[in-house]
């Protein structure tokens, strides 16, 4: 893991991993709010044995596309419905039936809830963002204020937010 950290010059991300930005778009792109961010934004995203993406949320939709390692598990609150939704990301798409094949790629869409950690060592995955990632449009969830909005998942939120 050390290797890949200094392959791709990441840093640690304030939601847990680490990361570094590969992409960002020079087209600007006006917001429904009005404010102009990047056409897009991509990052390497490294998740050790060790670290936790814990639960946040942006403006924007993310791409999440699996790259290596071992299989990592992405949790999603839909934030109308309360809904919790996993998703396992890595290259065993083709499964028997009956069991839930993994994901390559994922969107989770703006304005829900996320999580993310690795099922072994470590899992390397990208992340696209559009309109493009600005740290204005991301928010860290605190624990107690989500275990108050979606009680039902307390204990995830317990194992997944900083507070």
């Amino acid at each position: 893991m050390e290797e890949l950290i200094k392959l791709y010059g990441m840093s640690p991300h304030p939601e847990g991993g680490y990361y570094a930005e590969t992409y960002r778009s020079t087209t600007e792109y006006e917001t429904r709010t009005g404010i102009k961010r990047n056409a897009s934004t991509a990052i390497m995203f490294l998740i050790t044995k060790d670290s936790v993406s814990h639960f946040h949320r942006l403006a924007s939709d993310e791409g999440w596309h699996f790259y290596a390692g071992d299989p990592l598990r992405l949790l999603q609150i839909n934030t109308s419905s309360g809904k919790l939704t996993e998703i396992t990301m890595g290259q065993n798409v083709i499964q028997p039936e009956g069991k839930q094949p993994q994901q390559f790629q994922y969107i989770v869409p703006a304005g829900d809830w996320f999580s993310s950690t690795s099922f072994g060592e470590y899992s390397l995955v990208g992340c696209t963002v559009a309109p493009g990632f600005d740290f204005a449009d991301f928010e860290m969830g605190k624990k107690h204020d989500l275990q108050r909005e979606f009680p039902e998942h307390a204990e995830i939120l317990e194992k997944f937010c900083l507070d």
